[in-house]
C-alpha cells in the first residue's frame, strides 16, 4: 500500500500536509516547469533525459538552480520519497521546479524551489490500450513555436481546453496543429505515424514539445532498423497512414483506431511496447540486484 509522501524543497512530508507557499509563483503566473516521470518496479525510469530538460527548460527561463541540481541530485531525492512511501511496482513522479517567491510579473529573484510527488499505478510496465482511440483535429487553438516550445512549462491553458473539447465531441483526445495546420502532438502526447513500415513524427522545428518518450521511440526504432522521419505532418496525411500512435512518459505509447472516417491497426504499436518493456525490465530488475547484492 502506498504510503502518500511529498517532497518540498528537501522536506518530506505528508501529503495531507500544505505543502505549496502562499505567492508561489509556479501558483500565481505560471512561472516554473515540471516532468512527469514513469516509475516501474519502484525506479524511476528515463530520468537522465528527463533531468537535462528540466535544466535546459529552466537555463530558458532564466531560473537558477545550484549547481548540484542535476540527474544524481533528482534520482536520490525521487528515490527517498519512492522508499518512504513504500512504492515498490508501478507509480509515476511529478517533478516541479518554480522561481522563487517575490515580485509579479517581473521576478524579485531568480532562484527556485523544487516540489516531487509520487503516485502509485496499477499496472507497473507499459499497456497498450485495448481499444483504439479517436481523434481528430483541434481548431480553436494554434501552437505557436516559441524557444520555449520544447519544455513543459505551467503554462498549459491550450492544452487543458484541448482536452476539454476532445471530452465535449466524445473523443479520447485530439491532434493540436501550429499556425501552417501542420500536426504537432495532442494534448498530451507526442505522434508518430506509421506509413509502409516507416515510422514518421513531427520535427521539433514545427513546435512540437522534446518528449522523453518520444526520443526513445526513436533510439528503439533506429536500434531495430525501423526506418524513422522528423518531418512536417498534415491532416491529409492520417488518411494514407496505416498505424497512429501517441506517446508519453506515463503511458508509454496508446494506439489511435480512428481519425474521423479513417481507421487503423495497431502492429506496430504492439512492437514498441513490447520493446520498451524489455529494456525497462532489465535495466530496473538489473539495479534491482544490483542494491540486493
Amino acid at each position: 500500500m502506498l504510503n502518500a509522501y511529498v517532497n518540498n524543497n528537501g522536506e518530506i512530508t505528508s501529503h495531507e500536509t500544505p505543502s505549496i507557499l502562499s505567492g508561489n509563483r509556479g501558483h500565481l503566473y505560471g512561472d516554473g516547469l515540471f516532468e512527469s516521470i514513469r516509475i516501474i518496479n519502484g525506479k524511476p525510469v528515463n530520468l537522465k533525459h528527463h533531468i537535462t530538460r528540466l535544466m535546459d527548460g529552466a537555463k530558458a527561463l532564466k531560473i537558477e538552480c545550484p549547481n548540484h541540481f542535476g540527474s544524481v541530485f533528482f534520482e536520490t531525492e525521487i528515490k527517498k520519497l519512492i522508499k518512504t512511501s513504500n512504492l515498490t511496482d508501478g507509480g509515476k513522479c511529478r517533478l516541479s521546479i518554480d522561481r522563487s517567491i517575490g515580485g509579479a510579473f517581473l521576478p524579485a529573484v531568480n532562484s527556485c524551489t523544487y516540489h516531487i510527488e509520487i503516485q502509485n499505478l496499477s499496472k507497473n510496465y507499459f499497456e497498450l490500450n485495448p481499444v483504439g482511440l479517436k481523434l481528430d483535429v483541434y481548431q480553436e487553438i494554434k501552437l505557436y513555436k516559441n524557444f520555449l516550445s520544447s519544455y513543459k512549462t505551467k503554462n498549459c491553458l491550450a492544452y487543458v481546453m484541448a482536452a476539454l473539447k476532445a471530452k465535449e465531441n466524445n473523443l479520447d483526445d485530439v491532434f493540436m496543429t501550429n499556425e501552417k495546420r501542420q500536426i504537432i502532438e495532442s494534448s498530451n502526447s507526442n505522434v508518430f505515424i506509421v506509413h509502409n513500415g516507416v515510422l514518421y513524427t513531427p520535427s521539433l522545428e514545427d513546435g512540437c514539445l522534446a518528449g522523453t518518450m518520444r526520443m526513445q521511440i526513436i533510439n528503439l526504432a533506429l536500434i531495430n532498423k525501423i526506418k524513422v522521419y522528423e518531418c512536417n505532418i498534415m491532416p491529409q496525411n492520417l488518411l494514407s497512414a496505416e498505424e497512429v500512435f501517441l506517446t508519453n512518459a506515463i503511458k508509454g505509447l496508446q494506439w489511435v483506431g480512428s481519425f474521423r472516417s479513417k481507421n487503423y491497426s495497431n502492429a506496430m504499436a504492439r512492437k514498441f511496447v513490447v520493446l520498451l518493456n524489455e529494456y525497462w525490465q532489465k535495466k530496473t530488475l538489473s539495479e534491482k540486484n544490483k542494491i540486493i547484492k
